[in-house]
């Protein structure tokens, strides 16, 4: 497969990924921490009316949700990716930071998460992720040289 082609699969197959990852962790975070009595956590309308009685327990499903999200769509496309891995794991960051920054517009929180969810949540995760892959090829590599 020719690298270009398989640089732009490696980047869709981690936005797919981290999105699955994502999705399901929000799916499970209402059975793990229950939503405030009375918040109606089904719509964007219905968390915008309730997101006064959200605690700061409320946001660990959701930060930990954009993390590993991100985390694990990066280090697919790092693992996918013919060349460049540690770029396009930050490209999958940078995708999932502007969904970030698109969702602090749409759905305002406390400015204390919203500067720990874009500052820790997205880029350091899609850094992370390509570190260990690039440094796992790395290490490969010398001991097929070796």
């Amino acid at each position: 497969m020719h690298p270009i082609l398989r640089n732009i699969l490696a980047v869709i197959a981690g936005i797919v990924t981290g999105s699955i990852v994502n999705m399901g962790l929000i799916q499970v975070s209402g059975s793990i921490i229950p939503p405030p009595d009375g918040a109606d956590v089904t719509t964007t309308e219905g968390l915008k009316a309730a997101m006064h009685l959200f605690e700061p327990k409320h946001f660990i499903f959701p930060f930990l949700a954009h993390a590993l999200g991100t985390f694990a769509g990066a280090f697919v496309a790092a693992i996918v990716a013919a060349t460049h891995k540690l770029r396009l794991a930050l490209a999958v960051g940078v995708f999932f930071l502007a969904g970030g920054i698109a969702s602090v517009f749409m759905l305002p929180s406390p400015t204390w998460y919203t500067i720990v969810d874009l500052t820790a949540a997205y880029l350091p995760m899609a850094w992370l992720a390509g570190k260990l892959v690039t440094r796992k090829s790395r290490s490969a590599r010398q001991a097929n040289l070796a």
